[in-house]
């Protein structure tokens, strides 16, 4: 049983910057890529960032130069820094990970999501 648990969401004004989190627990074996996405009103859901089990990271076109995805190795964590934020910022952020659990099935998982609102 693994569990993404994303916080840090809320309001932000345009220009702004805000952090949002995941940590996975669980049962984990390896984790091989995390990741965020985002789904923002009457929108699909789009990759924004993700990296890899070795630091790779890539983002959306919309949000290079603007956020930054990290993760800390020992705490099964990703964020995802966000500044400058833009209204089109909001939407849901959703945490993804890739990850082999301890019984040896590989599979995404996904959070519950965070609400970003970047509103003046």
């Amino acid at each position: 049983q693994v569990q993404l648990v994303e916080s840090g969401g809320g309001l932000v004004q345009p220009g702004g910057s805000l952090r949002v989190s995941c940590v996975a627990s669980g049962s984990i074996f390896s984790i091989y890529t995390m990741a965020w996405y985002r789904q923002a009103p009457g929108k699909e859901r789009e990759l924004v960032a993700g990296i890899t089990s070795v630091g790779i990271t890539n983002y959306a076109d919309s949000v290079k130069g603007r956020f930054t995805i990290s993760r800390d190795y020992t705490k099964n964590a990703v964020y995802l820094q966000m500044n400058s934020l833009k209204p089109e910022d909001t939407a849901v952020y959703y945490c993804q990970s890739v990850l082999r659990v301890g019984g040896g099935l590989t599979q995404d998982y996904w959070g519950q999501g965070t609400q970003v609102t970047v509103s003046s």
